[in-house]
């Protein structure tokens, strides 16, 4: 039985999407907000150049440009980038080297702060860690799976991260 897709999906996701995403960013910038404000502006000048990336190299060929993804990045791609082309998405191919610096998001902020508790162990900190941690790898993974690309028209169409990820079901 074929899933149903969404032609634009409803704003409680798009919600619940990006509060893991925004909450992964807030924790991780507290973490390395420790070592020293330079590197909390580095990592919030790393976090928007992804999100520039994704939105001009990605969004921008996505069957969701100018509708809402589970994301909501459809909608804000299209009033900063123009229209590329969804067969474009589709052909295209991503290797876990292309997904490296995503990975970083969350895994620079888990490094220092692991490093910071061995030095100074403090409950903050370690409730950030773990949020960073917990929202990475299993928030990320229910938000995919249960109500993004469950749902997502151009998971039909053709993706590369579904092709990376479900290599069962390519």
């Amino acid at each position: 039985m074929k899933e149903i897709c969404y032609e634009d999906y409803p704003l409680w996701i798009v919600l619940i999407t990006n509060s893991i995403a925004f909450s992964i960013y807030a924790a991780g910038a507290f973490v390395l907000y420790q070592i020293g404000w330079i590197w909390l502006v580095l990592y919030m000048l790393y976090i928007i150049g992804l999100e520039i990336r994704l939105l001009g190299k990605s969004c921008v060929n996505c069957y969701y440009y100018g509708k809402v993804c589970a994301f909501g990045k459809g909608k804000i791609s299209c009033l900063l980038f123009k229209k590329g082309s969804t067969k474009k998405f589709a052909e295209g191919k991503i290797t876990l080297k292309d997904i490296a610096p995503d990975f970083l998001v969350s895994l620079i902020p888990i490094i220092a702060g692991i490093i910071l508790l061995v030095i100074d162990f403090n409950w903050l900190l370690f409730s950030m860690v773990l949020i960073v941690t917990v929202f990475t790898f299993l928030g990320n993974g229910l938000v995919r799976g249960f109500l993004a690309c469950k749902y997502c028209k151009q998971r039909e169409i053709g993706c590369p991260a579904e092709q990376l990820f479900n290599k069962d079901r390519t």
